[in-house]
């Protein structure tokens, strides 16, 4: 997949700016953020990137700053060779969980062994709302024998880690092709029988009501889906939800509430990611 590279100067710049700017950029499909002392990098898919849409936002932006942009297209590439080179590093989550690709040596050791090799730019367990995901799926001590769907799947790694973990069931729904096949592909080299679905939250219609339902994906999917994601959770069932910032948490839950959903656990992580297990009354 094709990403463009957009570079945010800030003037003046604090952690709030950033923060915000990535939120409202979220809510343009960035997928990825790299803020610092003078602004903030962000990555977006080729067929996502806008100039005016970025013009739109700077326009109605809330806080007092000054922001410019530029922007890099950057062509697909062997994502492998560019985490192993840059980036991915094998990772452990919560001490029971190693996630790591073919290329690694020196790998930690684990109850659960995920292995990933990406085929895009992201995706690898290392953004603080997959790690918080994942620290969730590990946190569930019943999860043998219980149906899971996986919203926005990815990589594929929560999927993988829940049937690891036991679950019977498992489903993927995926709406970017090249993410799709790379779930296919990861949840093949470690050996986990998963059903993957190309599609978008349609996709559900066809599916049978889960005890467990992840979407890590952004504030304005979530709340623009929550009434297919509750049709699709059994009672008592567990919704478990990241992509957003703990500000958006009341955005969330004001979606969330008229379905019957409370929350059971929250938790924050780097830049102010947030995740939420909620339960369905």
């Amino acid at each position: 997949m094709n990403y463009y590279k957009v570079r945010f100067e800030c003037g003046p710049c604090t952690e709030d700016i950033t923060d915000l700017l990535a939120a409202f950029l979220a809510d343009l499909e960035y997928e990825s953020f790299e803020p610092d002392a003078s602004g903030l990098t962000a990555y977006v898919q080729a067929k996502d990137f806008s100039e005016d849409a970025i013009r739109d936002m700077l326009q109605d932006f809330p806080m007092a700053t000054s922001i410019s942009f530029t922007s890099e297209f950057v062509e697909s590439q062997n994502w492998n060779e560019e985490w192993e080179k840059h980036y991915f590093q094998p990772i452990v989550i919560a001490g029971e969980c190693v996630v790591h690709s073919s290329f690694h040596k020196d790998i930690p050791q684990a109850k659960y062994d995920i292995l990933i090799d990406p085929k895009m730019a992201f995706g690898t367990g290392h953004h603080a709302t997959t790690s918080q995901m994942m620290r969730f799926v590990l946190d569930i001590d019943d999860i043998k024998g219980k149906s899971v769907i996986d919203m926005g799947t990815g990589t594929g790694i929560l999927a993988i880690l829940c049937k690891m973990r036991g679950a019977d069931a498992v489903v993927g729904i995926e709406i970017d092709p090249g993410a799709f096949e790379n779930a296919v592909e990861n949840a093949a080299l470690n050996s986990q029988p998963i059903e993957f679905i190309c599609g978008d939250a349609s996709a559900l219609s066809d599916l049978e009501p889960s005890d467990i339902f992840l979407a890590n994906i952004n504030r304005n999917v979530i709340t623009s889906d929550i009434s297919r994601y509750a049709e699709k959770i059994k009672e008592g069932g567990m919704l478990l939800l990241s992509g957003f910032y703990t500000s958006d948490i009341p955005v969330v839950m004001a979606a969330a509430e008229p379905y019957g959903f409370f929350i059971d656990k929250s938790t924050e992580e780097g830049d102010h990611w947030a995740a939420l297990r909620l339960i369905k009354k």
